[in-house]
């Protein structure tokens, strides 16, 4: 597949164990938000602030400035953690305010009316951009569950890019049917995801996938866990063929201690994690070591190409 011109985007996304869907802020979970969480949990809670020292220590070997997608509750009950990123020049962008799931996982409709989506995400936004001393021009969606209607919403508040979109043969998490998106960088429509041919202040930084006959999601993530370092590698070279793509992974999927037993629906989500995701993530930034980085923030702004 050899060297490319396009760049690629690595990208962290910073939540807790709790914060998944089958434990915190879904339809399907333990407990209905952090709050309630909090309230209720007596054992430990923290499994996220010594993976991302890793993960720090990581990137600083390969010479790497990335994004990280921040719950910002995470500021709260993380004292310092979130500083430590910003501090090391990172790109810090918001992942929601308590990373709870803006539409329905099966039908895609609302679970937050417009008005209470705009105000938590405002909030999340002043949070993080106190923390990171500078303006925060990124999202991406919790659990990358994201609706047209959300885009418009993001792009009032002041967002400049949005990172949410994956489209694959295997599931679809947003309410389009991504009959135009690729795996780079776009336009999309008014109240939509579907590509438009003109100008806004917003742009779609999709996932990439794996054309194989039918498309993998390969940007990473719980893929990266389940599927292994392949076909990830795999689906980042090709996607780079097309355009600009991304990389995302999470502190807790490199996390060596065992998660405490809870949560609804998803009892094997944490069956691989630890060294053998860590090795996985390095083997990747090894591999595409001579391919130019770049971080979110600077890739809206970059003159690399676009393509489907």
């Amino acid at each position: 597949m050899g060297n490319t011109q396009n760049l690629l985007a690595i990208t962290i996304d910073m939540e807790d164990w709790y914060h998944i869907p089958s434990v915190c802020g879904s339809p399907f979970s333990t407990y209905k938000n952090v709050d309630e969480f909090f309230k209720k949990w007596e054992g430990k809670y923290d499994y996220l602030s010594e993976p991302t020292n890793r993960i720090l220590n990581l990137l600083d070997k390969f010479n790497v400035q990335a994004t990280f997608f921040v719950v910002a509750d995470l500021v709260e009950h993380y004292p310092g953690l979130i500083e430590s990123i910003a501090e090391a020049g990172h790109e810090i962008a918001c992942h929601g305010l308590h990373h709870e799931c803006v539409i329905d996982p099966k039908n895609k409709t609302p679970l937050k009316d417009r008005e209470i989506f705009y105000n938590e995400t405002i909030t999340a936004k002043n949070i993080l951009e106190r923390i990171a001393g500078k303006e925060v021009i990124g999202y991406r969606s919790p659990n990358a569950l994201i609706a047209g209607w959300m885009i418009d919403i993001l792009e009032k508040i002041g967002f400049r890019y949005d990172s949410s979109v994956s489209v694959n043969s295997l599931y679809n998490k947003t309410d389009s049917l991504l009959l135009g998106v690729g795996s780079s960088p776009y336009i999309p429509k008014k109240t939509s995801l579907e590509p438009f041919d003109g100008a806004r202040d917003i742009t779609e930084c999709p996932f990439a996938y794996y054309d194989m006959g039918i498309k993998i999601p390969a940007s990473g993530g719980p893929m990266l866990r389940f599927l292994g370092e392949h076909i990830i590698y795999s689906g980042l070279m090709q996607s780079l063929q097309r355009g600009t793509t991304i990389f995302y992974f999470h502190p807790i999927d490199i996390a060596y201690e065992k998660f405490p037993v809870v949560g609804n629906n998803r009892p094997f989500y944490w069956l691989i994690k630890g060294h053998i995701v860590e090795r996985r993530i390095e083997k990747i930034l090894q591999k595409t070591e001579k391919i130019p980085k770049v971080m979110l923030k600077d890739l809206i702004h970059s003159p690399a190409k676009t393509g489907m």
